[in-house]
């Protein structure tokens, strides 16, 4: 069995080690669907496409300081596949109860890290909770994964067992490889497509511009290090581990697109504005100090060539920390202090720098690694995730997939999580919240709503005022 093991990388492993009573690292989902799926032919879809993964066939395996992949030899569908039903008319209030309690349970470690529970009796259709341990792939690549199970019309059509995709075995010794890491992971952060070193070779000021990169990095190690820690707000509590989450009615992506055009940003910059005045409202509500320096949300950003196979999992993305104004009343100036911190981060090295530093705890001592996960959580207040899905709607063995929901584990002292996910024309907006936190997840939900249709507002009104004092 031995020879049929699979080390797991640096990074994997860290995020594997992250695991506490009070945050397991489980990437979870809630799908609606519109109709009711047929469990045969939910089983033969998962077999199909979701098993043609030999991740989700294996289990995790620790030998000393070293963890592995091995194949469950008593792998069976039916222990991770469950069929529960809700309650009474099995409402949006009991779905949300149901997830809350799962998102607060580990997953079995004497088995492959995942799990989905198909609901019966709701909303005149069905519903799947999955959850999949995060030492198994990123949030983006677990997108991919989770909408290759679906098609583009009611009739699925399944494919054959894919091939085994060949893993390139890394070149060159320990610095070599890690001073590449960073180059090649700051390329695709910036294009996504072509590996920095070469592009940049091709060019007669190569050395330049890599001590240049160096030179970025270290200045972005540094002040990572050295920002201050979050100031003490009822969102940095002692967290108790059981989870509260919830989820807002669907924007209309349109609204949204036509907000950032009409005040020259981007759609993500619109996003975290209304996210920020969700946050700034909390406070406002619960007659809580504001911190006038505002707060910090860690961001995953995907480092992951958009062209990568899918088969590709495990973790390939770095954590950037967005500064959100919360103090920033007036929507219009929120949004440009948003718009200028992004942009800002945009030109930083910061989440190669993180990306590194978990390839550099996952191969030290678990202490290290605690400590260094401590002093980051201490440097945000929340966990928000932004990943765009299709922009049609699709179906899952035959069922209209009605309304996606993610959220992304939050790790170390950090409490919330909020999910931001564009699906068929629409944006989905979630929350996760320690219930050691005082905070409201609907509550905050609906204030995200607020939040955008003041700043929407804000936006038209400012655009006609600028119309009217050109025509005059």
């Amino acid at each position: 069995m031995s020879s049929e093991r699979t080390a797991m990388t640096s990074v994997d492993r860290s995020w594997l080690r992250m695991d506490t009573p009070e945050n397991p690292m489980m990437i979870s989902a809630v799908l609606m669907f519109e109709q009711p799926i047929p469990i045969k032919r939910l089983k033969r879809t998962l077999e199909e496409r979701f098993l043609r993964f030999r991740r989700f066939r294996q289990r995790v395996i620790e030998k000393g300081d070293k963890c592995y992949w091995e194949d469950d030899p008593n792998f069976d569908l039916d222990n991770h596949l469950h069929r529960i039903a809700l309650p009474g008319q099995a409402s949006k209030k009991e779905l949300q109860e149901l997830a809350s309690d799962f998102n607060s349970t580990a997953l079995d470690f004497r088995r492959p890290l995942w799990q989905i529970h198909y609901i019966d009796n709701f909303n005149g259709g069905c519903a799947l909770l999955i959850r999949i341990h995060h030492c198994i792939a990123d949030g983006i690549s677990l997108v991919r994964v989770l909408l290759s199970l679906t098609d583009r019309t009611p009739e699925p059509k399944l494919e054959r067992i894919a091939k085994k995709v060949a893993i390139p075995k890394p070149q060159g010794n320990a610095a070599t490889r890690f001073l590449h890491r960073l180059v090649n992971s700051s390329q695709a952060g910036w294009q996504q497509a072509q590996l920095f070193l070469d592009s940049v070779r091709q060019e007669p000021n190569y050395p330049l511009k890599l001590a240049r990169t160096a030179g970025g990095i270290a200045m972005d190690l540094a002040k990572l290090g050295l920002a201050p820690f979050e100031p003490k707000t009822s969102l940095k509590s002692q967290l108790v581990g059981r989870k509260k989450v919830a989820w807002a009615e669907p924007l209309a992506l349109d609204d949204v697109k036509h907000c950032a055009r009409t005040l020259g940003g981007t759609v993500n910059d619109v996003l975290l504005c209304a996210a920020t005045g969700a946050l700034s409202r909390h406070f406002t509500e619960h007659k809580q100090t504001i911190p006038d320096c505002g707060i910090r949300v860690a961001v995953p950003f995907n480092l992951r060539p958009l062209d990568q196979p899918i088969e590709s999992l495990g973790n390939q993305f770095g954590l950037v920390l967005v500064c959100l104004p919360v103090e920033v009343h007036d929507p219009l100036m929120c949004f440009r202090q948003v718009q200028e911190n992004m942009n800002r981060l945009k030109q930083s090295y910061q989440a190669q720098v993180t990306y590194s530093l978990l390839d550099l705890f996952g191969r030290g001592p678990d202490i290290l690694e605690r400590r260094a996960l401590d002093l980051l959580s201490n440097k945000a207040s929340a966990v928000l995730t932004n990943v765009p899905g299709p922009r049609h709607p699709v179906y899952l063995a035959g069922s209209k997939l009605v309304q996606p929901m993610f959220w992304v584990p939050q790790s170390g002292n950090i409490g919330i999580g909020m999910s931001i996910f564009s699906y068929a024309d629409t944006v989905q907006f979630g929350i996760t919240v320690d219930k050691g936190i005082q905070a409201d997840p609907q509550a905050v939900m609906n204030y995200f709503r607020d939040s955008f249709q003041h700043l929407y507002d804000a936006a038209m009104s400012h655009a006609h005022g600028l119309h009217i004092a050109q025509a005059s």
